[in-house]
């Protein structure tokens, strides 16, 4: 295998890095990866499969849940390949067209997790603050306009940052940090002035990532309004406790966003490791646990998987007798 350092390769790749010191461990470390993995595809699958085939879940709050689904599986195969190639494999070597196209999926899913967030936000003040208009607003139509809006918006504002990082010329090593590609690490490794990529990326999370965080604070400022104003007790706690699994949702998402975010601006001293599973976490988490906080949280969803789950076990026991 050619080395990192190899001029001739330089301009054509970009190598990867596991836990770095711990390359005889990775056999090892592959395993809880591989069981993060394969929990986020089940449980995942088994969400969407769920609502597909229930006629009671066709309503907009489990279009959104499914979308969530989606999107959280998008982002674990976007880093799947890379992660398990280099635990079992060694393989660290990526091409530049594929690491970009891995960057534009990492983080185009990130914003549409976001923007889905938002939706599911919007659903919850529909849902509590004006319930008779609840079926009017949200139709099966709109629902699909808002997903779309979502994935639009995420692709066309992520779109550049490849083509900003292809104009670079790289002359520092081409070893990154991490196990996939990402556009701060890459952006890093250029030789000439980032500026331009630093505003844009900016400008990026602003528009997405702050207005939707703005938007759904406000969002809840509202629904904590209406609740507050309703009489019965027992009611006011049924209204809240809809929108719980969407609030751990919600802080799923943006806590290790705030954690990494801070990690990178002021953790310079920090070991490399902290640095590490802080992406890891931010990447990983979300998709992990939101089925099981949906699963767990959400009544319909709980008794829907137990009904599946007892029926396979059923026609288990039969075939066997």
């Amino acid at each position: 295998m050619l080395s990192p350092g190899n001029n001739s390769l330089q301009s054509a790749s970009f190598f990867l890095t596991g836990f770095r010191g711990l390359e005889n461990l990775h056999g090892l470390i592959s395993i809880p990866f591989c069981t993060i993995y394969l929990t986020v595809i089940v449980g995942n699958i088994t969400i969407l499969q769920v609502i597909r085939t229930d006629a009671t879940l066709h309503e907009p709050m489990y279009y959104f849940l499914a979308m969530l689904a989606l999107t959280d599986l998008g982002l674990c195969f976007s880093t799947l390949p890379t992660v398990l190639g280099i635990f079992w494999f060694e393989v660290r070597e990526i091409g530049i067209p594929a690491c970009f196209t891995q960057l534009f999926f990492i983080h185009t899913l990130s914003l549409v997790e976001s923007s889905v967030l938002l939706s599911m936000s919007i659903d919850r003040y529909v849902a509590i603050c004006n319930p008779l208009r609840y079926g009017t607003l949200l139709t099966p139509g709109r629902i699909v306009k808002m997903g779309l809006c979502s994935v639009s918006r995420s692709a066309l504002l992520i779109l550049p940052l490849p083509f900003l990082l292809k104009r670079f010329h790289y002359c520092r090593s081409h070893v990154l940090a991490h196990a996939y590609c990402l556009h701060l690490e890459i952006m890093k490794l250029a030789c000439s002035s980032i500026t331009v990529n630093h505003i844009y990326g900016l400008f990026v999370v602003a528009c997405t990532v702050g207005v939707d965080s703005l938007l759904i604070f406000l969002s809840y400022a509202l629904i904590l309004r209406t609740v507050l104003s309703i009489a019965s007790h027992e009611e006011r706690l049924k209204a809240l406790n809809t929108c719980v699994s969407h609030i751990c949702a919600v802080l799923l998402f943006y806590i290790p966003m705030i954690g990494l975010s801070l990690v990178h601006r002021f953790g310079e001293h920090l070991p490399r490791i902290v640095h590490l599973l802080m992406s890891y976490v931010y990447l990983l988490v979300p998709p992990l646990m939101n089925p099981i906080v949906y699963s767990v949280k959400t009544k319909q969803i709980r008794q829907r998987i137990i009904k599946k789950f007892l029926s396979v076990r059923g026609l288990s026991s039969n075939r066997q007798g």
